[in-house]
């Protein structure tokens, strides 16, 4: 049996495939506008300080809009030059622009890794250090007085070489460092906090990065272990494009005040992504 297909059905059958094929090109040029305006914003590094660890940013995760990509990084904790060279080299694994967020003794590591990231488009610093050259975290820590942590801190471990791995006592986390987050919270937080090794409180800092990196602020009037005069010296120091106080929060005031936490970030990540578009077009403009 032979069987004859019209002409008019092969027409048929062309317009039809060509229409799949249009259609599926628009989808896929879509999808490629829309990844690439998720390209164009930064991605927001989330680094934690001493005696803490990465979860501490969940509030804040939550709060940040979800065309953002977030990496809460876990912080070694062994040292300034050693962490910052970890931090360094996940920065560059990252394509496109990038916001460092280091909370407490983590300002340390975020002043040091972005030092000739030309990606680094932005640093947050919350409750942290933002260190100058040749200084260290003692230095700051004692520069004003009313920082309390030292007697909140239990029996060194002893790791050889001089060196100790230091912890806060869990029944003095909740007063000395989160005193308005939850106590079931703070429980939790002096559970499964990373200890610091002794020794990088000495460290010497690098060249700083705020020095050409355009840095944010943020802090809590009622921080027991970073006195207020500290942070506002520092930032005065580095230029903050703006500097943000919390009326009685703790140390731990990302997790107590999550949103305007996230909202500086948010702020500091959309300047930064204005600054790499109009980047973009001033090479553009050059290369016609």
């Amino acid at each position: 049996m032979t069987l004859h297909i019209s002409s008019e059905r092969r027409v048929s059958t062309v317009f039809k495939q060509a229409a799949r094929l249009f259609i599926a090109a628009g989808g896929l040029m879509i999808a490629a506008k829309s990844q690439a305006q998720t390209e164009d914003k930064p991605t927001i590094i989330l680094v934690h300080g001493a005696f803490n660890e990465s979860a501490s940013w969940e509030g804040v995760i939550r709060k940040l809009p979800d065309d953002y990509r977030v990496i809460a990084a876990a912080n070694p904790l062994r040292g300034v030059k050693s962490d910052s060279s970890y931090l360094a080299s996940l920065v560059d694994s990252i394509k496109g622009p990038v916001v460092l967020v280091g909370h407490s003794f983590s300002g340390m590591m975020i002043t040091n890794a972005a030092t000739g990231k030309p990606n680094v488009k932005a640093l947050v610093y919350v409750a942290a250090l933002a260190p100058d050259s040749d200084e260290t975290a003692n230095d700051l820590l004692s520069k004003y007085p009313g920082g309390t942590s030292g007697s909140s801190l239990g029996p060194p471990v002893d790791l050889g070489g001089g060196a100790h791995d230091v912890y806060v006592q869990p029944e003095k986390f909740h007063a000395q460092f989160a005193a308005d987050v939850p106590a079931s919270t703070a429980k939790i937080m002096a559970v499964t906090q990373r200890p610091i090794v002794d020794t990088a409180f000495g460290e010497k800092s690098g060249t700083p990065a705020w020095k050409s990196i355009p840095s944010w602020f943020i802090y809590g009037t009622g921080d027991k272990n970073l006195p207020v005069e500290t942070t506002l010296f520092m930032a005065k120091r580095a230029g903050a494009r703006k500097v943000v106080a919390i009326k009685g929060a703790s140390h731990l005031l990302m997790v107590s005040h999550p949103q305007e936490t996230a909202r500086l970030i948010v702020e500091a990540a959309r300047e930064a992504q204005s600054a790499t578009g109009a980047n973009t077009l001033v090479k553009s403009a050059g290369g016609r």
